[in-house]
């Protein structure tokens, strides 16, 4: 528990470099998190719930809920990244804790999916996106 607040307290201790390396590293890890969710959709396709027909409607809505803050944490990631990078700490510290609070919500209600479509239950069958779109 003691190194979580390595990543928390870092720049309230005025450690610059140490808050700059962890942060871009973070980023870098959301990137490369993003690219992959993004090719495995491409490539393989969206696996459908295989869960109770019942939970299909609250699924769905939860699945929805995920996708908009996920989608609201990485706009502000972006830029809450570009200004901390252009040195318009003003704004950066305006937005940067809701921008961490967004991301944590967004990777907790992921997990959550993941857990849902996964885990907890068989996966239901995998769609083709283009065949999806395309209807």
């Amino acid at each position: 528990m003691r190194y979580l607040w390595v990543f928390c307290d870092s720049i309230r201790h005025h450690r610059v470099h140490r808050h700059r390396a962890i942060m871009l590293t973070a980023a870098g890890f959301a990137t490369a998190f993003f690219l992959s969710y993004v090719a495995k959709t491409l490539l393989v396709g969206d696996t459908t719930f295989g869960g109770p027909k019942s939970w299909e409607a609250p699924y769905q809505i939860f699945l929805q809920v995920h996708v908009i803050l996920a989608t609201l944490a990485g706009v502000a990631g972006i830029f809450t990244l570009v200004w901390a990078l252009q040195g318009r700490f003003r704004r950066h510290r305006r937005i940067a804790p809701w921008t961490a609070s967004g991301w944590f919500v967004a990777a907790a209600t992921g997990l959550v999916v993941f857990l849902l479509l996964y885990i907890l239950y068989p996966p239901g069958p995998t769609q083709d996106i283009w065949k999806t779109i395309s209807g």
